[in-house]
């Protein structure tokens, strides 16, 4: 019977026949197959009177008459089950619709029994399926340039980076701001978290899949609180920044307008470029100088140290917002007591830049604790020191005393304020109660940074792990006994000290009485594989000259030297300078020149040979040679 009364401009109608109606002649090469006489036939028919488009009708068979067949042959199929499991996979999977509410079941045969196809993929009701073999083929190619070692990979750069591990094992690290690293930090810097995404702060992020991630950042911010005994209710701590001149940056965007006032040391005078810094041609360095207005105070030309009677004078005519307190190259402590004072008169934020000195405040090893310890019993922590008690912002790099990757961290107050900072002008909006955190955080993402580098969040919590515990206690102690050790050798040795000595890792030389320039004994020391780094200072006058080096003992405190060990490497040191000396007077301080002097000399090639034959007796961490 026919169903359907289509419009007679299509030439096409949709009917159902009976087991009577008779069905059309198949074309040549046509495969339709014959329709049983039980079974109701779907047709599309065409009213265009062609053979070329008379359509095969389909067999279909009606739901109730397959039920009526099951019940009569009930018996049968109990008794031959097996072979109609076996039939009906053979006859394919049978769909169930209805048609003009009339309930309907359609037969499918299985495509490898159609042949209507035999190009067509392998599937099932799961999906694609691919071959063992293709699959193992392509976890081969992703093995191929995914598993290579770094010296198949690319020869060129494990040769070079080779060479610099032979450097470091043969040499003597001197740099303040450098140091060596544990395995476990070089294994977390080199894995596979450097492949997550994580833009955002623990629990907020802007990816997804970052549990873990967050896990690991959160349990580095808890280890940065307890290494310097700060209670996680009155402070917090960022982890992501790129640097300490990172952190640097995000405090005074996220405290600061652009052309806002900022202090801190004078770069001449050992202060870090990120604090502010002019070229004597007014050339603006660091971003802290381009996008906000900064004035330096200086250290007393005499003596070396901060002047703290001008500091306050200049600080109360320039009145910056962000008074900063730390350095790159001063070797004596700070008086943070007195920068507390100074930065309430004058309204201003202090914040601390310990980059150099986190490890000695860490371990509690700088002098600043005996002038502190009638305020701890107010103090809401358990133990700290003057720096944390004093200062309201405290950033710091990660990877110099303290040991772990290169990085930054900010630590900031929060919470209710003390009574009497309750309305300085720069603490908020006035109220009671910090406002840090927020801006701050704001500021290093999405303002300044985007996603943080998981690998190093990693590595510095480990490497926080390590400083909370007695034993680098005993190495930030040690370091402090070599850098005392190698000052007074170098005084017995007639040789000048800024300042006198050191409270701290550091040490500074001034070369003039020698007739040396810092840039020319530092490229002597560095052909003798002796690493430091030059510094200006001050003449008689006030000038500024390049006449010193910085010289830290970190780096070889972590590979094991004691205070009889600076002792030699301090004739090393005066060996250098003899070197150069002599090298200056025979081809001229002139760079080009000096450089020529320095090829193929003996004494040079004398003095490396004592060099690499010391240094190679230490336990190199991280890696063997």
């Amino acid at each position: 019977m026919d169903l359907s009364q289509p419009p007679t401009n299509n030439g096409l109608s949709l009917g159902f026949l009976s087991h009577a109606s008779a069905a059309p002649p198949p074309l040549k090469n046509n495969r339709s197959s014959k329709i049983t006489d039980d079974s109701i036939s779907f047709q599309i028919e065409s009213r265009i009177q062609s053979r070329l488009l008379h359509m095969p009708s389909i067999p279909l068979q009606l739901m109730d008459q397959q039920i009526e067949n099951n019940h009569h042959n009930h018996h049968q199929a109990e008794n031959n089950s097996d072979e109609n499991k076996d039939n009906e996979e053979d006859e394919g999977k049978i769909e169930e619709f209805r048609i003009l509410g009339h309930p309907m079941t359609l037969k499918r045969k299985r495509e490898s029994d159609s042949g209507s196809s035999t190009t067509s993929p392998p599937s099932s009701s799961k999906g694609f399926r691919v071959s063992s073999s293709e699959m193992e083929s392509r976890r081969n190619a992703v093995r191929a340039w995914g598993n290579q070692s770094l010296r198949d990979a690319d020869p060129d750069i494990f040769e070079i980076m080779e060479k610099e591990k032979e450097r470091q094992y043969k040499g003597i690290e001197l740099i303040a701001s450098e140091n060596f690293v544990c395995n476990a930090v070089m294994e977390a810097l080199g894995s596979h978290l450097t492949n997550k995404y994580s833009e955002g702060m623990p629990g907020a992020r802007y990816y997804g899949g970052n549990q873990y991630i967050d896990e690991i950042e959160t349990l580095c911010c808890e280890r940065a609180l307890a290494a310097f005994g700060l209670d996680p209710e009155s402070w917090g701590v960022n982890v992501q920044p790129y640097s300490c001149t990172s952190a640097n940056f995000a405090v005074y965007t996220g405290l600061l307008l652009p052309g806002d006032r900022i202090m801190g040391l004078d770069t001449p005078s050992g202060g870090n470029t990120s604090h502010g810094c002019y070229l004597p041609n007014g050339r603006k360095v660091s971003g802290a100088s381009i996008f906000f207005e900064s004035l330096p105070y200086k250290v007393n030309p005499q003596t070396g140290c901060v002047d703290y009677d001008k500091l306050e004078e200049k600080a109360l005519d320039f009145r910056p917002k962000i008074l900063i307190c730390g350095g790159s190259s001063y070797p004596r402590e700070w008086d943070y007591a007195r920068f507390r004072q100074i930065a309430d008169k004058c309204g201003a934020v202090l914040l601390c830049d310990m980059a150099q000195i986190s490890g000695l405040i860490a371990a509690k090893q700088n002098l600043a604790n005996m002038y502190m310890l009638y305020a701890l019993k107010f103090a809401t922590i358990l133990w700290s020191v003057q720096v944390l008690l004093n200062c309201d912002i405290v950033t710091s790099t990660t990877h110099k005393s303290l040991r772990g990757p290169r990085g930054g961290i900010i630590f900031f107050r929060k919470g209710p304020k003390p009574r009497k900072r309750g309305m300085l002008l720069n603490q908020g909006d006035g109220g009671d109660r910090y406002d840090f955190e927020e801006k701050i955080n704001f500021a290093v993402f999405p303002a300044l940074q985007g996603g943080p580098h998981n690998n190093h969040i990693a590595a510095l919590a480990i490497a926080l792990k390590q400083v909370a515990t007695p034993e680098y206690k005993m190495y930030m102690q040690q370091v402090k006994k070599n850098a005392r050790a190698l000052a007074a050798a170098l005084l017995r040795r007639n040789c000048r000290l800024i300042t006198g000595g050191t409270d701290n890792h550091m040490l500074l030389w001034d070369l003039r009485n020698l007739g040396l320039t810092g840039k020319n004994f530092e490229k002597v020391c560095e052909f003798c594989h002796i690493t430091l780094n030059k510094v200006t200072t001050f003449d008689d006058n006030g000038n500024i000259i390049p006449g010193g080096v910085r010289i830290g003992t970190p780096a070889m405190t972590s590979r094991g030297c004691l205070e009889a060990d600076f002792e030699i490497m301090a004739e090393f040191l005066l060996r250098a300078a003899q070197i150069a000396s002599s090298v200056q007077r025979e081809h001229g301080k002139l760079p080009k020149s000096f450089l020529k002097g320095l090829e193929n000399n003996k004494e040079i090639i004398d003095l490396r040979a004592r060099v690499e034959s010391f240094a190679s007796q230490f336990a190199m961490p991280g890696f063997d040679v």
